[in-house]
């Protein structure tokens, strides 16, 4: 280009703005290296300087404040004792000299012997009156700084002067030493500048190809005219995304204010679409994007081809009146983003009733103005759909949505029935859709009820579609949808939409369906297992809670493996359990249901805590294998825990052990609430592991509380911080009955949705009243048997039991009896009056008698027989110490049980 103006290529020449610009850098560096040379001598005379006066002032004052100067000023001969000092001093701090002074100015010491004894040259009065003086003098030896300091007394009076000085040339020697470097450095800098600048210039000139500023400017009119006159949005972005021009067109076409460029592309406020496009900076050609009320055909390149800057220019053409060719395309687009929010917002939750309520909520905000669904009661019910009969049984209004309820449309929960002579009865038996466009017309859809018709009419209802609800071949129900605030009507497009909800709706609700039938099957045979109330039994006054997890939450509908039990055992005792097997589904609730029985059942054998622990934890142990051998893929007892706990009214003694299960609290009378420190034992199915007990007295009116971990442990907080939860509530709540302590626990502790089930029994200990229990030791002699039958019959009198008497006797004899005969050690008969007549008989030996058949000819062997005929129950329990108990009960009338 440079040849088009008939010069050379040379950014040598200086009419070039490359040599023009070369020049000038050259003459920036040059005087920037001068002034930095200049400031930096002016700077070190000034350092100099004012280091000399802080030195010479330092020395004085140090030598004027040292130890005995005041002794030695008014000594005889001060110039004998100060001279040596001075002169060490002056050597050690480097100053020229260090005098002392009386106060007429007459020196006491001075580095040259022969000026001591005569008048200092300098200003002392401001330093006679306490003050430091600082000068600056030409002296014999150069220019220098002096400083004379004021010496005081003890008195606080000045007693004499110090002055010390020191010329500049000692201190400014350092800062000179260094001007050969400076300068080279200087000069380093300045060849390196303009070398640097020189090769900015070539590429200066190779850029703006040897143009003059005059040439330079004439292009730059004629590109600005160009550029600003076409009608074609231009916008070039560098490379880092910020804007370096746009055009006139482009400023209207995109919305932009003047003074934009270099502003990131980022902010400019554009559509996203562009935004995207333009800091990308990816090819297109003529992609059409809608901006505002405008459609854009924009087309985009690289900047950076052919060794250019980085960046693209983009080019924008206005394309507006291709908007009714493109109207069709976003409708499309929009119908298809429709049924993806369909697919989204309907069927969230397994629950048939939601799902209606989700579908006809999507519509109203959508599409429709008002909309229903009307489902059979049987799909409701959860039962397998058959072929609709909603002529004859109807179909059930399972939801509604819309701004007003009194618009003639039937009521939420009602049964309509529709009529085959209307177009919705006969899409329905047909499973076709119905849409009707002008409901004014009346064109039979308000034959169904005229007067709700005339009704909606008046409200405004204009257009209507119905779509049946099929799913797997079977109409399930019917969704309509009306219009009534919206004027434009129902169209063909519309209906197709309408469908397709429906459709998927449908699949949705099937399967909610389908899962509320199988969750209720489980919850079935869940609440089958689980106790269906309190028995009856006077040793504690008892409450439970049992809350399955939510539904979709926790497995299948939140039916999982969490139980409790309230057992009643012989001698008025009871047996508290609560257990939690890992998991939910059927498989939890049908193993816990197995485990339960198992607990019911070793119960009755009167094991003790630990004993029944080890026999269910070998229980589980066979399960498992049992599982394994059969090929169920691993579907064993996966993990199971379990506490016992057995209560004795009589001695208030509470014996409890626990397998793998949290501790439970005991809750004293006056309210202290504390965690029983029952010996930790491994989970059930492991093995091998004994398992260890704890007794503790328990006192009137304590309270005994057994739970699961799900009360307790939350994926929001730790199990910790639970258990402390738990504690906090139960404590200080000495009056709480166990419903009120259930409720408040759970109002503490489980969330709405609970992910998790929760089991918990609260027990209340009652005492057996002291006068409801007779107690005898019986010496090991026949003759003592008729001793015990006497005090039997006189306490059963004082029971007004007499009735009972002769049978308690009877029994009692031959209980006796047999300890005396077949038992060693210590034989003790205990009688208590509950809601049967117990009878016990408990001696050291661990031999349990057995029942059997004795043959006509034998002499014993029927007394064991005959106590099993005369009681309701009968069985023997062992004790800690070795021996056992015979024990026996009898029903007594109603109104003769003693109360606790």
């Amino acid at each position: 280009m440079a040849g088009r103006y008939g010069r050379p290529r040379s950014f040598l020449r200086m009419r070039s703005l490359a040599g023009q610009v070369f020049l000038l850098q050259v003459a920036i560096v040059v005087l920037l290296v001068a002034a930095s040379a200049t400031a930096l001598v002016l700077q070190s005379h000034a350092d100099s300087e004012r280091e000399a006066r802080n030195r010479s002032v330092a020395v004085a004052e140090a030598f004027a404040s040292g130890p005995g100067m005041e002794a030695a000023l008014k000594s005889p001969d001060p110039t004998a004792v100060l001279q040596p000092k001075a002169e060490e001093a002056r050597k050690g701090s480097g100053v020229d000299f260090v005098v002392v002074l009386n106060l007429n100015g007459i020196r006491y010491t001075h580095p040259l012997p022969d000026r001591i004894g005569k008048k200092f040259v300098g200003e002392l009065a401001p330093a006679l009156d306490g003050h430091v003086v600082t000068e600056r003098i030409d002296g014999t030896i150069g220019p220098l700084v002096q400083a004379v300091v004021p010496v005081t007394g003890a008195n606080g009076e000045v007693v004499g002067l110090v002055s010390a000085g020191i010329t500049i040339s000692k201190v400014s020697g350092v800062a000179e030493d260094q001007f050969p470097l400076l300068f080279g450095s200087a000069a380093g800098i300045l060849l390196l500048a303009m070398g640097g600048t020189a090769l900015v210039t070539r590429r200066l000139d190779r850029q703006t190809h040897g143009l003059g500023p005059t040439e330079m400017t004439r292009m730059y009119e004629h590109h600005d005219a160009v550029l600003h006159a076409v009608r074609e949005g231009v916008v070039i972005v560098g490379g880092d995304g910020q804007l370096l021009l746009a055009n006139d067109e482009a400023r209207r076409l995109l919305g932009l204010g003047p003074d934009v460029e270099g502003t990131p592309v980022a902010e400019l406020g554009l559509d996203p679409v562009i935004t995207t496009l333009l800091i990308t900076g990816r090819t297109a050609t003529d992609e059409v994007h809608s901006v505002g009320d405008r459609l854009l055909a924009v087309s985009q390149r690289a900047t950076d081809r052919d060794g250019g800057p980085p960046g693209n220019v983009t080019t924008l053409r206005d394309t507006t009146e291709l908007q009714a060719l493109t109207g069709k395309a976003a409708t499309a687009r929009g119908r298809l983003k429709l049924l993806y929010d369909a697919g989204t917002e309907i069927g969230t939750a397994l629950d048939v009733i939601r799902t209606c309520e989700e579908l006809v909520e999507f519509a109203t905000a959508r599409f429709a103005d008002y909309a229903t669904v009307d489902l059979a009661e049987g799909v409701l019910r959860g039962e397998e759909p058959t072929a609709v009969r909603a002529t004859t049984d109807g179909l059930r209004r399972s939801a509604f949505s819309g701004a007003r309820d009194d618009t003639g449309l039937h009521p939420l929960g009602s049964v309509i029935r529709f009529l085959p002579s209307t177009d919705i009865g006969a899409g329905l038996l047909r499973g076709r859709s119905v849409l009707d466009t002008d409901l004014a017309r009346r064109s039979g859809w308000e034959k169904q009820h005229p007067e709700r018709a005339d009704r909606m009419v008046e409200c405004g209802f204009h257009s209507l579609i119905a779509v049946p609800m099929r799913a797997r071949g079977v109409v399930l129900g019917v969704a309509m949808f009306w219009r009534a605030q919206r004027p434009e009507p129902f169209e063909d497009e519309d209906l197709s939409v309408a469908e397709e909800i429906v459709a998927r709706a449908a699949v949705s609700m099937d399967n909610a369906r389908r899962y509320s039938r199988e969750h209720n099957v489980a919850v079935t045979l869940q609440r089958s297992l689980l106790p269906q109330g309190l028995p009856d039994q006077s040793a504690i006054d008892a409450a439970y809670r049992y809350l399955p997890a939510l539904a979709g939450l926790g497995g299948l509908g939140g039916v999982g493996g969490d139980w409790f039990d309230i057992i009643p055992l012989p001698g008025a005792r009871v047996a508290l359990v609560v257990g939690d097997v890992v998991g939910h589904g059927l498989h939890a609730a049908a193993t816990m249901g197995r485990l339960r029985t198992a607990v019911h059942n070793f119960s009755s054998l009167d094991l003790p805590p630990d004993e029944l622990l080890w026999h269910l934890d070998e229980l589980v142990n066979r399960i498992d294998l049992d599982e394994s051998a059969n090929g169920s893929d691993g579907a064993g007892v996966t993990g199971a825990t379990c506490l016992y706990a057995i209560y004795d009214p009589a001695s208030g003694r509470c014996t409890m052990a626990r397998a793998g299960h949290l501790q439970p609290v005991i809750v004293s009378p006056e309210g202290e609430a504390v965690f029983a420190d029952v010996p930790g034992g491994p989970p059930l199915g492991l093995g091998g592991m004994p398992f260890e007990t704890l007794d503790v007295q328990l006192a009137q009116d304590s309270r005994l509380v057994l739970y699961t971990d799900g009360l307790v442990e939350d994926r929001r907080r730790d199990i910790d911080e639970g258990l402390e939860r738990l504690r906090r509530t139960l404590s200080g709540h000495p009056d709480r009955t166990p419903e009120e302590t259930c409720e408040a626990v759970l109002r503490v502790l489980v969330p709405t949705r609970a992910r998790d089930d929760v089991a918990l029994l609260v027990g209340r200990t009652r005492r057996l009243a002291a006068e409801n229990v007779a107690e005898w030791d019986v010496p090991s002699d026949p003759s003592a048997v008729a001793r015990v039958r006497s005090d039997v019959s006189r306490t059963l009198t004082g029971w007004n039991l007499v009735e009972e008497a002769f049978t308690t006797e009877l029994i009692l004899s031959e209980l006796v009896t047999n300890s005396i005969r077949y038992a060693t050690g210590p034989i003790r008969v205990r009688l208590i009056r509950d809601r049967t007549l117990i009878c016990e008989v408990s001696d050291r030996s661990s031999t349990s008698p057995h029942l059997r058949q004795a043959a006509s000819m034998d002499e014993g062997g029927r007394g064991l027989f005959l106590v099993a005929q005369l009681a309701e129950r009968w069985g023997t329990r062992y004790t800690d110490d070795g021996g056992k108990v015979i024990w026996t009960e009898q029903v007594l009338q109603p109104g003769a049980g003693g109360p606790l």
